[in-house]
């Protein structure tokens, strides 16, 4: 064995449920076809299905003399490893967080796509980590980026993510093997062959320098629409109609937001209810003859409008394509038996706030008596797959003609009426005022007693923030800058912390 030669050591890091320990076998099979030494080793994900999982593997690049065998490491090292494989970006920038990469000889092959954190998917603001500066450390600390959306690549060659990074790294020549040592990996596992053939070739090419399959293209407006009518079924003819007398009534510039508006609202309730909201949109447009505040306020309105009520959420549980999609996503065949358990914990507020507002409101004052913080949950665990569990849920989902009179809509409305008419006031004295105040609306969010703390804070941020920094400003009659700037700082306080308010407060009282 020479004494100059070292193992070629690679670094796979994917989530559970992507492949990556199909991908290290292939990997194992094709040094061991071609006469290697390789070792093996991984560490599972804290989950079966979207769990961090990291596997190592090192390989010996030449032939062992009889007698001798090489020394591999069972664990990476800071700095020393030779490839990275990521099979989704955050978990590419979670290997060079930990130091594995080096700039003198790492070769770093990883997919752009996302797939969100619980961190990203449950921050009260944007809490999506920026793709561009995971890209930019990916640089820096590498000495080669192999960079593609992989599960795009994948899609389009009927594959899936880990034959196509297999592919990139038998194109990158990090290891001394030819294609067709990997080829024959792929054959020896038996398991989608021709499938997985397609991915390591389409991975070679896009790694080669090749074309990539290209981001989707926003579709036009008029193809956006003839989608979303078709996505509504039966409500597609009715949304169109909807739809054209918007465009006539509206500029431009607002049909497809104000189309989208629409679609998500006659989705959620009915025609009544975008009528309701078209409404209110055409009193802040009849005092904005510029559109911006419009644009800004209908946005957030839809949202609002379509807040997630316990009916809401059994219709959208209930729904086929949720099926179909829970099937796609865990790669499950017809033939194969599908069980879906959906964990609901609903508080009082919830389950009292869909009844209509005569009976809610009295069960709502005891409750808040007895109760004045943190009702009590309903744990319960049910089967949406089975006939009683999907019966169950589906005829909550049925309930959406109670939410107009329902003790929900009414607080939820009261608090809709004040943000309006904060709208209508400021943007009477300045337009980047109000688009702040339209803006707040994004803290209204989240379920049970987060809502009801973050309701709760938009009010006397209404109150205490907004009104006094106003009167300020008119009386020293020098514009509303500072006014602007408390409101956007007291909106993202508490999109950071949804205990910022007090800062905020403080925040205000200093301007």
């Amino acid at each position: 064995m020479s004494a100059h030669r070292r193992p070629i050591s690679i670094l796979v890091a994917a989530l559970g449920g992507q492949g990556g320990g199909v991908l290290t076998d292939w990997i194992v099979a094709a040094a061991e076809h071609a006469g290697m030494p390789v070792q093996a080793t991984s560490i599972p994900g804290v989950a079966q299905r979207t769990g961090a999982t990291t596997y190592y593997l090192e390989v010996y690049p030449e032939d062992v003399a009889v007698g001798t065998e090489p020394v591999f490491s069972l664990y990476p090292m800071p700095g020393d490893v030779d490839v990275i494989m990521a099979s989704e970006l955050l978990e590419a920038g979670r290997t060079l967080e930990m130091d594995y990469a080096s700039p003198e000889r790492t070769t770093l092959i990883a997919s752009t796509h996302r797939l969100f954190a619980i961190g990203e998917k449950t921050a009260l603001g944007n809490g999506i980590f920026p793709t561009e500066r995971v890209l930019e450390a990916a640089k820096a600390l590498t000495r080669r980026l192999i960079a593609c959306d992989a599960l795009a690549v994948a899609r389009a060659a009927g594959s899936e993510v880990n034959a196509v990074l297999l592919g990139a790294l038998a194109a990158s020549g990090v290891l001394p093997l030819a294609p067709s040592d990997f080829e024959t990996a792929i054959r020896e596992s038996g398991v989608a062959v021709e499938r997985n053939l397609a991915g390591f070739k389409a991975g070679m090419d896009v790694a080669a320098g090749g074309s990539a399959p290209e981001a989707a293209a926003r579709p036009s407006w008029s193809a956006a629409r003839a989608e979303r009518a078709r996505e509504l079924g039966a409500r597609g003819p009715t949304f169109l109609e909807l739809l054209n007398r918007v465009e006539a009534e509206f500029p431009a510039p607002l049909h497809p937001m104000m189309g989208e508006a629409v679609a998500r609202l006659i989705d959620y309730q009915d025609v009544a209810y975008v009528e309701s909201f078209l409404e209110r949109v055409r009193r802040v447009r009849a005092a904005d003859p510029e559109g911006v505040v419009t644009e800004r306020f209908a946005r957030r309105l839809a949202v609002w409008m379509s807040y997630e009520d316990a009916i809401r959420v059994a219709d959208l549980k209930t729904r086929a394509r949720r099926f179909e999609r829970i099937r796609r996503e865990h790669g499950a065949g017809d033939d194969q038996v599908l069980r879906v358990t959906d964990y609901l914990k609903p508080d009082l507020d919830e389950i009292y706030g869909i009844l209509p507002l005569a009976i809610g409101a009295p069960i709502a004052r005891w409750c808040e008596a007895r109760w004045p913080e943190g009702r009590p949950t309903i744990g319960q665990h049910v089967r949406t797959t089975s006939v009683l569990g999907y019966a169950r849920v589906w005829a909550l989902g049925r309930l959406r003609f109670l939410r107009p009179t329902s003790l929900r809509a009414q607080r939820e409305f009261a608090l809709i009426d004040r943000w309006q008419t904060a709208v209508l006031d400021t943007v009477a004295l300045d337009a980047s005022l109000a688009v702040e105040v339209a803006d707040l609306a994004t803290v209204v969010r989240g379920y049970g007693e987060v809502r009801r703390r973050l309701s709760a804070a938009f009010v006397r941020v209404l109150d205490d923030i907004l009104a006094p920094a106003v009167a300020r400003d008119r009386e020293q009659g020098a514009g509303y800058v500072r006014s602007r700037e408390v409101m956007r700082s007291a909106r993202q306080k508490l999109l950071a912390d949804e205990k910022g308010l007090e800062q905020a407060l403080l925040e205000a009282t200093r301007a």
